[in-house]
């Protein structure tokens, strides 16, 4: 290959910020769902119910959130408006599982 001086070309563009984030933070401020271990659940079922409550979960995603939860008594599943927390935490809670929410500060 032969070498050459030639600057490279390549762009950069900078990132783009969406200026209505900061807007819908304050009209739906965000809220944590949080997972608390339990002596009842085995952990395939933790992950499966993970899986099946917060949509576009990964396996990996699922078994970390698990994983926490049983090592360090709770682990935050997600995080997201007042609603779909709520949502989310039924959703678990009907899988037999120990869920809360907290406002995420």
């Amino acid at each position: 290959m032969p070498a050459t001086d030639a600057p490279s070309t390549a762009v950069q563009t900078p990132p783009q910020i969406d200026p209505d984030v900061d807007i819908r933070r304050r009209l739906l401020p965000p809220y944590k769902v949080i997972l608390h271990n339990d002596d009842h659940n085995s952990m395939p079922h933790v992950v499966s119910a993970l899986r099946k409550s917060v949509p576009g979960m990964s396996l990996s995603r699922a078994t970390a959130i698990m994983w926490e939860a049983h090592t360090s008594g709770r682990a935050i599943v997600i995080s997201c408006p007042l609603e779909l927390a709520e949502l989310y935490q039924q959703r678990l809670l009907s899988f037999g599982l120990t869920a809360t929410i907290e406002k995420d500060e």
